[in-house]
């Protein structure tokens, strides 16, 4: 009875370990019909934390300015317009900001490396739904 209830649980054991090892994801390896990987989704947490949440909101959805009389920062979460723009709009956007079209965005040319503007756009895209984010690839904005 000891060695059966033993062998059960080495049984188990091994079992469990199979499964957890089957489920968890690479995170280097490209989201299932997305172009960025599991790695940038995380960096570009962060990276949208510290430099875009404070306007764009923490989930990319704007916040209102309130009683200021400029814009507000546009949502980035699919919502409004950002998901008509290409991947060069987008890092253009990034890299120069939004004052000379009226917004106060600063551009981020010099602060963000590539990787971290990649980053930001990976996170705010992970909030378009697959149907939008299917248009904004079948139109061919992943060209850089």
């Amino acid at each position: 009875m000891k060695r059966q209830i033993i062998f059960s649980l080495t049984i188990g054991v091994i079992a469990m370990t199979i499964l957890t090892a089957c489920s968890k994801q690479d995170d280097s390896q490209p989201i299932k019909g997305r172009w960025y990987t599991g790695d940038q989704l995380k960096l570009g947490k962060q990276v949208f934390a510290d430099n875009c949440a404070a306007c764009h909101g923490n989930n990319a959805e704007s916040i209102p300015n309130g009683t200021d009389s400029s814009y507000s920062a546009p949502p980035l979460n699919g919502s409004a317009h950002a998901w008509h723009h290409s991947m060069s709009i987008l890092i253009r956007t990034i890299n120069e900001g939004g004052k000379e079209l009226g917004g106060k965005m600063p551009g981020f040319k010099d602060k963000l490396s590539d990787a971290e503007k990649n980053a930001a756009i990976a996170y705010f895209q992970s909030y378009w739904d697959d149907r939008l984010y299917g248009i904004w690839k079948d139109n061919g904005n992943l060209k850089k």
